[in-house]
């Protein structure tokens, strides 16, 4: 597997890649990558990390897996090309951000704009195989998302932890919840929405938390 991460993410996770979870991971990877299809492409799996450097995470959304249809997943979790019709997930994530923020919906899927604010757009795992959703679950990923969860505990100033699923939500041990702020509700897929994802309010209770700690708020519709 080829991938590059900037130094701060790199600096903050060496041990974690000298593990030998890791290195089963990039065994497994390797042949993943070379036999099937998988997203995102090894370039930008590690996107969410290059685009929101350590020291400027202010936010972390975190979800399950990558998107495993075409043209779909960039590494960016709930995050689409520019181009790409928008995922189910997605569109009720952008429901819910007009109805929480009373304005209009984004123009495209691309969340770029939300990493570069430093919201950190995380999966517990990080590779999917086309087609088959949570096909690289229990492969290794987890063990190297708990070290980034583990490293954002740690930073000096506090965070907001937005946990949509499950998965995400089991993370939350890894969390001192005395220091970061914690919005947790059932995952955006259609299949959860409507059991408490919808009406959550994420987006304006994240902004009226960064703003009580003295941070810029998130231009979430960019």
């Amino acid at each position: 597997m080829e991938y590059t991460l900037i130094d701060s993410w790199q600096q903050q996770l060496t041990q974690s890649f000298s593990t030998q979870s890791f290195h089963d991971l990039t065994a497994f990877l390797t042949t993943e990558y070379q036999k099937n299809t998988i997203y995102p492409a090894q370039e930008q799996i590690f996107n969410a990390l290059n685009y929101t450097p350590f020291e400027n995470v202010k936010v972390c959304i975190l979800g399950q897996d990558p998107y495993h249809g075409p043209k779909q997943a960039n590494g960016l979790a709930f995050s689409v090309h520019p181009e790409t019709k928008l995922p189910p997930s997605l569109i009720n994530i952008y429901k819910e951000l007009a109805d929480d923020l009373q304005q209009g919906m984004p123009k495209n899927g691309d969340l770029t704009h939300w990493a570069n604010q430093g919201v950190l757009l995380l999966n517990t795992v990080l590779t999917v195989r086309a087609g088959q959703a949570h096909s690289h679950k229990n492969k290794g990923w987890e063990s190297l998302t708990d070290a980034i969860i583990e490293s954002l505990n740690k930073l000096p100033h506090a965070i907001v932890f937005i946990l949509w699923g499950k998965p995400a939500q089991a993370k939350i041990t890894l969390i001192d919840t005395n220091k970061h702020a914690i919005i947790q509700s059932p995952h955006p897929s259609p299949l959860s929405a409507y059991r408490g994802f919808f009406g959550s309010k994420p987006f304006s209770k994240t902004n009226d938390l960064l703003i009580s700690w003295g941070k810029e708020p998130i231009d979430w519709i960019g």
